[in-house]
């Protein structure tokens, strides 16, 4: 039987109840991983399927957007596991809305959850990856930033942003021994995605990918696993796309 990659790594998935998110939380369990599931949605199933592949699974009610929240969940998976050895900020929201009828309290949800959260947790984890000296930071953009799709304008900025988020922590924190990468799936087929209006969108974009075929969570693992494995140790300040080759972009821009 080979060797699992993450054995004895422990892990903290947001938004892991659905969609990208449990699948990644299942694709570390395959690897070995315990893994925190840290949503405010209701994450037993997913804690469930880790644990049917023998590891551990912590489910946490957090909300992103608040402080004390984030610094529960990193504080709770210390008292449970001792360490954080991954981090994936996967938490996030994207209701479209046309820009011409775009609140700025809507702009400001979108902003709190994806860019805000993600400092949160990031902030609230970086002291215990930092005291010892190991950790993987992945961070979710989205293709949408390379597309420019219309009607998702809060939601397109934000994801623009987790990338210059990105490349400027990576190169904060190299010196503690720390990576930082991000993730840039295209539309994906999840719960949500398939139950809204964004489902039609697949009609439109399939015929334009290399690969025709709806995007699955699970498409998304492997560079998850790839970032987070010794394989990636040499690999940070990167967005690697994972869309089926809907565009062709360069790791250098």
């Amino acid at each position: 039987m080979a060797n699992k990659r993450l054995e004895g790594k422990i892990a903290i998935v947001t938004g892991g109840a659905s969609g990208i998110g449990k699948a990644f939380c299942c694709g570390l369990a395959k690897e070995g991983s315990s893994v925190v599931i840290a949503d405010v949605l209701d994450s037993n199933d997913t804690a469930q399927k880790v644990e049917s592949f023998g590891c551990q699974a912590l489910v946490l009610n957090t909300d992103v957007t608040d402080e004390k929240s984030t610094n529960q969940m990193a504080g709770a998976a210390i008292e449970k596991f001792g360490k954080i050895d991954i981090l994936v900020n996967n938490a996030g929201i994207y209701p479209p809305t046309p820009f011409e009828s775009l609140t700025f309290s809507e702009w400001e949800r979108v902003l709190s959850v994806n860019l805000n959260g993600l400092f949160l947790v990031t902030k609230a984890v970086f002291p215990y990856m930092k005291k010892q000296g190991f950790g993987r930071i992945i961070n979710m953009s989205s293709t949408t930033v390379s597309l420019g799709t219309p009607g998702l304008l809060h939601y397109v900025t934000t994801k623009a942003g987790v990338i210059g988020f990105t490349r400027s922590l990576a190169t904060e924190l190299g010196d503690f021994g720390i990576t930082v990468n991000a993730i840039a799936p295209g539309l994906t087929a999840t719960e949500t995605v398939l139950s809204g209006p964004m489902a039609e969108l697949f009609d439109m974009l399939i015929p334009l990918q290399a690969i025709k075929r709806q995007q699955k969570p699970e498409d998304v693992v492997g560079a998850l696993l790839f970032l987070v494995t010794d394989e990636g140790s040499f690999v940070t300040g990167q967005t690697i796309t994972v869309n089926g080759g809907l565009t062709r972009d360069c790791l250098w821009q």
